[in-house]
């Protein structure tokens, strides 16, 4: 299950995050996600676990608590949605 955590510090690192669901199960990956011209976090990631009970364990138990001295809002990532194509800008 692909888990999004909200509302993190922009100074957790990925190492934290991992480290916090592997309480509650088996991690195959985890992933902050960062603004991509000034490399800072965005505030944001996602947690992958393989277990679903195991995940729904984790979204109960961490969704409102701490890490990295923040309260995280923790839930099942939704599926990302289609971008508009044709580079923005103006349209005459």
């Amino acid at each position: 299950m692909n888990i999004f955590v909200g509302n993190l510090s922009y100074r957790s690192t990925e190492d934290e995050l991992r480290e916090a669901f592997e309480q509650y199960g088996e991690v195959s990956s985890s992933r902050i996600i960062s603004d991509r011209e000034t490399q800072r976090s965005r505030g944001f990631g996602f947690v992958e676990m393989p277990n679903d009970d195991e995940a729904k364990a984790a979204i109960r138990a961490l969704d409102g608590g701490h890490i990295g001295g923040r309260e995280v809002k923790v839930n099942e990532a939704r599926p990302r949605e289609a971008r508009p194509t044709g580079g923005g800008g103006r349209r005459y």
